[in-house]
């Protein structure tokens, strides 16, 4: 008589482990099916804008060579002092231009001398201009020629002297462009749910692309082209 409340004990047991093991499955069950009827559409949305370079580096570059290192160096400051009174012609002020590297080479002292050479020193000199105004500097570049009148033939057609065109205004248009994007991203989505008897729902994930500025063509540097692409993934109904 009193091995009966045990095995009753251990029946009841039995029966909790049973019923967990199945609420287990069902609770299983119902996940997968609430996953697999989890619909979603993935889209992107493109946002571009045409801006004007606000800074420009403008790099003026010459040479002069001589056999007299004495001679050549008293040249080389009259032909930056004219580059600058070129400049400041042209409207820049004294915080806008500043001196750059100059280098002096001895070519009788490097190791493969060419002993037929004509002039032993060859100066290499720069003049910067830093300026927020690049419609000053497209002006100067094409009157640059008037230097050459002066025995100073600027170097414009390699990498070093390169007119750098920079836009800075980037954080002003960002969340314009986004939002566009955005807005274009979503059109996108819900054309698709229409196509597909879906109705759109709230977003599910978002991705903002990285914003890209280049050049909108090899002719016109000073003119940027402003990118960006935001991903949006939305969730879908019937």
């Amino acid at each position: 008589m009193n091995k009966t409340p045990g095995i009753y004990t251990v029946i009841a047991a039995i029966c909790l482990s049973i019923g967990l093991i199945l609420l287990g499955f069902i609770i299983k069950s119902a996940a997968v099916d609430v996953k697999g009827m989890e619909r979603s559409v993935q889209v992107k949305g493109l946002a571009e804008r045409e801006v004007s370079a606000d800074t420009v580096i403008w790099p003026l570059q010459y040479s002069d060579a001589d056999n007299n290192l004495e001679k050549l160096i008293s040249r080389v400051e009259q032909k930056n002092a004219a580059v600058i009174a070129f400049l400041k012609l042209h409207g820049f002020d004294d915080e806008e231009i500043s001196a750059g590297s100059q280098s002096v080479i001895d070519k009788q002292a490097r190791e493969y001398a060419n002993e037929n050479q004509k002039f032993r020193y060859l100066v290499r000199a720069n003049i910067i201009v830093y300026s927020n105004a690049p419609d000053k500097v497209q002006n100067a570049l094409s009157k640059v020629s008037q230097l050459a009148k002066q025995g100073i033939a600027i170097v414009q057609d390699s990498y070093e002297t390169k007119v750098d065109y920079i836009f800075t205004g980037l954080n002003d248009i960002k969340p314009a462009m986004v939002q566009e994007a955005t807005e274009k991203a979503r059109e996108v989505a819900t054309k698709f749910a229409k196509d597909s008897n879906s109705t759109l729902g709230k977003i599910k994930t978002a991705r903002q692309g990285q914003f890209s500025i280049t050049n909108r063509d090899s002719n016109t540097p000073h003119i940027k082209k402003v990118r960006v692409v935001t991903s949006v993934e939305y969730y879908l109904s019937d």
